[in-house]
């Protein structure tokens, strides 16, 4: 889950095989900046989009209060998952060193300094609490327990069997928890648990293609690995992929006076079933938000998802 900061290959000045070519003033200034840009891991920011959750289920689009409240609460979560990143990224430098695809993230490589991305996770953290502070203690509270959550996967709960997959499972759960505080709304109880479950879904998937790759001697692999077996992710994954899909049909029953997001489900149902295929068929799954953005034909079934229910929403 990492962005490739791009820019320096083998230690290039500008030249090839070593030699140190011509360069325009601003070449180093924009390498600093991809850098540390790349350092802030952006399009892991897409998973704070799960804050717009409450207001929209709510079926509260036209109030632009709750939507300004929606854009501070997301702002927040971008700053402070970034924060996180950031001093995961300094501890696990060592580790992704040996990894032929982490090892070029900037401070595996050295391109942003540990000392600097600690200073800059500060920073971060501190504007997120700014922001979430302004939209009421609440917020600042969930964005306590976001951060304390993200800083004991880092310390340790990363390692442990199971308890990894459910802790990520718990931030994107705090994530829509948070969502709804910000805007005021009440967020269903079937919605926090489709999204335990989604996450866990995916989680699970990300540690099959952990397994493939280690299997295959194409990455050394994370720690927590040798407590997994492809037989035992591959039995919890189905588990969580029928939780998943029950959860959100008895979401689609009891949520709403209206019956109408029932016809929602079969989304649900192929977005399921093509991840699925892409996991065991292309053994994808790694990187989860590069099968999300990458394929075409789950694109396609989440645009359609988000539209049915925007009209189901809003005329109902």
């Amino acid at each position: 889950m990492e962005a490739v900061a791009p820019g320096r290959g083998d230690g290039d000045a500008g030249g090839r095989d070593g030699e140190a070519g011509p360069a325009s003033p601003a070449q180093p200034v924009t390498t600093w900046r991809t850098a540390w840009l790349a350092s802030l891991r952006p399009k892991q920011w897409p998973k704070n989009l799960l804050l717009f959750a409450g207001l929209i289920f709510a079926a509260q689009l036209g109030d632009a209060t709750r939507w300004l409240e929606a854009l501070a609460a997301f702002a927040a979560y971008c700053l402070a998952s970034s924060a996180a990143y950031l001093v995961n990224d300094v501890r696990d430098a060592e580790h992704d060193r040996a990894h032929p695809v982490k090892r070029r993230r900037p401070i595996a490589s050295g391109e942003v300094s540990e000392r600097t991305a600690l200073g800059l996770a500060a920073v971060l953290a501190a504007a997120a609490f700014a922001l979430a502070g302004a939209l009421g203690p609440w917020s600042a509270l969930f964005l306590a327990g976001f951060l304390a959550l993200q800083a004991a996967y880092s310390l340790g709960l990363k390692h442990l069997v199971l308890i990894d997959v459910m802790a990520i499972g718990g931030l994107f759960v705090l994530r829509a928890a948070a969502g709804a505080e910000a805007v005021d709304v009440r967020i269903s109880p079937w919605l926090l648990v489709c999204t335990a479950l989604l996450a866990l879904f995916l989680g699970l998937a990300k540690r099959r293609g952990e397994l493939v790759l280690v299997g295959a001697e194409e990455t050394p692999g994370r720690p927590v690995l040798e407590g997994y077996s492809l037989a035992l992710v591959d039995q919890l994954v189905s588990v969580v992929a029928a939780s998943t899909i029950s959860a959100y049909a008895l979401y689609t029953f009891t949520a709403r006076p209206s019956k109408a997001m029932m016809a929602t489900i079969p989304f649900v149902l192929f977005g399921v079933f093509r991840y699925l295929y892409l996991v065991h068929q292309r053994d994808l799954g790694e990187e989860p938000e590069l099968v999300l953005l990458g394929d075409r034909q789950i694109q396609l079934c989440v645009a359609a998802w988000a539209v049915t229910s925007a009209i189901i929403l809003l005329t109902t």
